[in-house]
């Protein structure tokens, strides 16, 4: 099991701390559930599009999107930094939100499921080939978990169960913001990967890049380790320690984009 991060773990303590005040005192969840009536008619209430994240209808709900959060949150959260991570989180959340005002207007929405949502289709597309034991027995790779879940959204939220309260549409609008952020995501990390290239490559005869390699092993020595998170850290040391060992051409494609990441703060 990946190592607990910070923010997947603070995401999971305020969404229980959350849900334990709320269903102590009758009543006090209700200003915050997001009722896109309500907001057309009083667009101040327009802040529960954001606080709706928080609200649970059960334990069931709540259980459910925790342990999605809790196996796959720390892991993209290293990957993509608390930046990142954040982002993709809460607009995935606000995905759900706006998906609920297009295509269904009338229906209260609860729950941290669009922004559970996003990350878990952001770890299928980073990790497509991960094995997820369902009910902890049945091994799907992350790629059919996550294609499943959104055409059973599809589905469900144009032909809903008699009765069912679900928000469809909200998990389809996490899925939907999750897809266009990580594309957006990782269309600026090699924007700036390319132009660290440039900037680090010196033209020499025969096209050597010799030059280039010693001014990048310069720029990922005066990374700032000590402000790391302690994953990052240890990583950035050992290559760190690699490449003025074997050199910076030892570090493989991957390795240089991670360290080239990490230098770019």
């Amino acid at each position: 099991m990946f190592p607990m991060t910070l923010w997947t773990r603070r995401l999971l303590v305020a969404n229980v701390a959350v849900f334990l005040v709320s269903t102590s005192v009758p009543g006090l969840a209700d200003p915050f559930v997001l009722y896109p009536p309500r907001v057309l008619a009083q667009p101040w209430m327009i802040f529960t599009a954001f606080t709706y994240m928080f609200l649970h209808a059960g334990m069931g709900h709540l259980f459910a999107n925790m342990l999605g959060l809790f196996f796959f949150g720390p892991r993209l959260e290293s990957r993509l930094g608390t930046k990142g991570f954040l982002l993709l989180y809460f607009l995935s959340g606000l995905g759900g939100a706006a998906f609920s005002f297009i295509f269904a207007r009338q229906v209260a929405v609860v729950g941290a499921s669009a922004a559970v949502y996003g990350v878990l289709l952001g770890f299928a597309m980073y990790w497509p080939r991960e094995r997820i034991y369902l009910y902890f027995v049945i091994p799907v790779e992350a790629w059919l978990i996550a294609t499943l879940l959104v055409l059973y959204t599809l589905f469900a939220g144009f032909n809903p169960a008699p009765g069912s309260r679900t928000a469809q549409f909200a998990h389809l609008g996490g899925f939907v913001f999750a897809f266009l952020f990580l594309r957006w995501w990782d269309w600026q990390v090699g924007a700036a990967k390319r132009a660290f290239q440039k900037k680090m490559t010196v033209d020499a005869p025969g096209g050597s890049l010799m030059m280039g390699d010693r001014v990048a092993l310069a720029r990922w020595k005066g990374i700032s380790v000590a402000s790391l998170h302690e994953l990052n850290r240890g990583e950035v040391e050992r290559l760190i320690a690699k490449a003025e060992r074997d050199g910076t051409s030892s570090l493989t494609p991957p390795e240089r984009e991670f360290m080239n990441r990490m230098s770019l703060g």
